[in-house]
């Protein structure tokens, strides 16, 4: 009895990403290239958690000097667009478009945690010389040189996958490249936090240079073999290209993709304000331990985790991807009611499910609209990179001001006499209330796109039920 057929139908039935592959996109080729997620969540560790952490607390770096240089990269995003439409129109003498992107964008993100540590150290006054705001300087570099390969590599490795994958599987793909960049997350924090229990300046410079080597050694084993060589004669080579300002225009043609953008922007602006408040929020008004807030990591990754395995289900059967996002939408507002009801109730439960109800809500806006990006049909000069790229600008950029105005928010109403008058959780709650209001507007937004109905699934003789990651059970 021949067993492969058998084995073949259970494994494309039952384990998770296994429907994700495709005749020209094996599932093999799609986990290698997704090791650029894996780099790119270690980084955005190192950035937002690991660091920031050891300026203030083991080097005594101002918390306003430590907010400016987390901030710094957010500065790179909206170029995200450009890189984008550059990795579209790149000539090469063998044809390759995207890999020479991620590898610069590999080597610029090698660099900056190359020189970071040292730059910190000289941050945080460890040294034999003083020199007028060297650290700062050397820390602004560090950190715009991280972001930038960060952008780089994310922006042409989603556009290389778009390429690659095929209609049918496409959705499933960008749910996989999203479960690999959380797994990149969890697992750096995890092995960075456990070899920095016992700070010294010395295993500093060892951990982060350290994470640059592994940086440079996966972001190789992701590219290689990825992009077919297409040799390029000199006179196409020496062409004139495309401007970016005609190929913008194009993309821009039409208005689907402008609301697009402006939907990104606002809801990710609704989805992030609450990034670095909901922790001082159980701990100050919840009475909750430090322990406990930081199972609120834990309970947020669930939920974004089931949201990818549903919307890749939904995209699956066809559904259009602006309603799935609409659904996400609806899941943040009454994720932010629960969490502003937690502190009335004093319900801790309430508080936890509103945390994973965020991320659920997020998860679903975040895949489907990347989706909607990468399915979006090519107008004119404007390729899959520069739609790709437009959507991380306007993400990324819509992130860093969700988080400074939300932290600003949150402390300009607890410097009033309101939180006297209405109760210590006033502050936060503002915060919350402004998120569902954004949410809301980002609906009003959003409508015109789901009335569009764009999106349609690709009629394939292979498609067919499976379980896989379009199908996990949720």
């Amino acid at each position: 009895m021949n067993t492969a057929p058998l084995l073949k139908r259970l494994t494309v039935k039952y384990l998770p990403f296994a429907d994700a592959g495709s005749e020209g996109f094996p599932l093999s080729e799609i986990l290698r290239l997704s090791l650029f997620q894996i780099s790119v969540g270690m980084a955005t560790v190192m950035l937002l958690g690991t660091l920031n952490r050891v300026m203030i607390v083991e080097l005594y770096v101002p918390a306003m000097i430590v907010a400016a240089m987390i901030a710094l990269p957010v500065l790179i995003a909206p170029f995200r667009a450009l890189l984008g439409f550059r990795s579209d129109t790149h000539r090469s003498a063998i044809g390759w478009k995207r890999v020479p992107f991620i590898w610069f964008g590999s080597l610029w993100q090698f660099g900056g945690l190359a020189i970071m540590p040292f730059a910190l150290l000289v941050l945080g006054g460890d040294t034999l010389y003083d020199f007028p705001y060297d650290g700062e300087i050397l820390a602004a570099l560090a950190f715009l040189m991280t972001g930038l390969g960060i952008s780089m590599t994310q922006t042409a490795g989603l556009a290389l996958a778009s390429d690659r994958a095929s209609d049918e599987t496409r959705p499933r793909v960008v749910a996989l490249l999203y479960v690999m960049f959380l797994v990149g997350m969890g697992v750096s924090a995890l092995v960075i936090g456990w070899f920095l229990r016992d700070f010294t300046p010395l295993k500093l410079i060892q951990v982060v240079q350290g994470a640059a080597v592994v940086t440079v050694l996966l972001n190789v084993v992701a590219l290689w073999k990825q992009e077919q060589v297409r040799p390029m004669s000199r006179e196409e080579r020496a062409a004139p290209r495309p401007l970016f300002r005609d190929a913008w225009a194009d993309f821009m043609a039409g208005g689907q993709a402008g609301r697009l953008i402006a939907v990104v922007a606002l809801g990710t602006l609704a989805f992030n304000m609450q990034d670095v408040l909901l922790e001082p929020y159980g701990g100050e008004i919840l009475g909750l331990s430090v322990s406990a807030t930081t199972l609120l990591t834990a309970a947020w990754a669930a939920g974004a985790l089931v949201a990818f395995a549903q919307s890749a289900r939904w995209l699956a059967q066809g559904r259009d991807p602006y309603r799935i996002a609409a659904v996400g939408l609806l899941a943040g507002i009454v994720a932010f009611s629960a969490v502003i009801f937690a502190a009335p109730l004093d319900s801790a439960p309430l508080f936890f499910a509103g945390a994973a109800c965020i991320g659920f809500g997020g998860g679903l806006f975040a895949v489907s609209t990347l989706t909607a990006a990468m399915t979006m049909p090519a107008t004119g000069t404007a390729g899959r990179g520069l739609a790709l790229g437009a959507w991380g600008a306007a993400q990324a950029t819509a992130a860093g001001v969700a988080i400074f105005t939300g932290g600003t928010i949150r402390d300009a109403v607890a410097a009033t006499s309101l939180p006297d008058t209405l109760g210590p959780a006033t502050g936060y709650s503002m915060v919350y209330h402004v998120e569902i209001a954004l949410l809301f507007a980002t609906l009003a937004v959003l409508g015109p796109l789901v009335k569009l109905g764009t999106y349609r699934k690709p009629e394939t003789e292979t498609t067919k039920p499976g379980i896989g990651l379009a199908e996990l059970p949720t």
